[in-house]
């Protein structure tokens, strides 16, 4: 490249002296006044320089613009590839979130089933224990009435000795009075 920009310089330094030969000999000259030498030098100059440019600067070029367009190519198919990659991790994304409030709804439901066992399990065995509490106090409800029961027998059985003493007027053997008035409070009961 550095060769094309030296012969273009040798070009226009050979046109240079030609055109001042020119310009000297017609003493001024009008800026806007067509003239054949300076138009057919720069028409030379500017073949040559195209001819150097197309030689040897045009490929380069064309091989550069070439090369950034491959690049650039390259790049919209990486950022396509990066892009289905990005959707697809996207996706991947979404579906662990999902399966994550799958599970979590799943353990959700565990955990109140287990909850609701435990809580009949622990409403059983309170009624099971209210029912061991209650049967446990009939059962001495009754063993107080029994004995209840048996103090007032005796009791009426002494009331009915310390009568009939008073009315027979003396005292009646105690072992023999205690067992005719047990068998007949005893007769009375079963005759209910």
């Amino acid at each position: 490249m550095k060769q094309s920009f030296s012969l273009a310089l040798l070009a226009l330094g050979a046109a240079t002296p030609a055109f001042a030969a020119q310009e000297g000999g017609h003493g001024s000259s009008n800026p806007l006044t067509p003239e054949g030498g300076l138009m057919f030098w720069t028409l030379v100059v500017f073949v040559l320089l195209l001819a150097i440019l197309r030689k040897f600067a045009w490929p380069q070029i064309l091989g550069a613009v070439e090369a950034r367009e491959k690049a650039l190519e390259e790049q919209l198919a990486q950022a396509q590839r990066d892009r289905a990659e990005a959707a697809a991790l996207l996706a991947e994304h979404k579906k662990l979130v999902q399966d994550a409030r799958a599970q979590a709804n799943q353990l959700l439901t565990e955990a109140r089933a287990v909850s609701e066992k435990e809580r009949a399990v622990a409403m059983e065995k309170l009624r099971e224990e209210q029912d061991a509490q209650l049967e446990r106090a009939r059962k001495e409800i009754i063993a107080e009435r029994e004995r209840a029961v048996a103090d007032l027998r005796r009791e009426a059985v002494d009331l009915s000795l310390a009568a009939a003493s008073k009315l027979v007027g003396e005292r009646m053997d105690a072992e023999a009075d205690r067992r005719l008035v047990t068998s007949y409070l005893a007769s009375l009961e079963g005759a209910r």
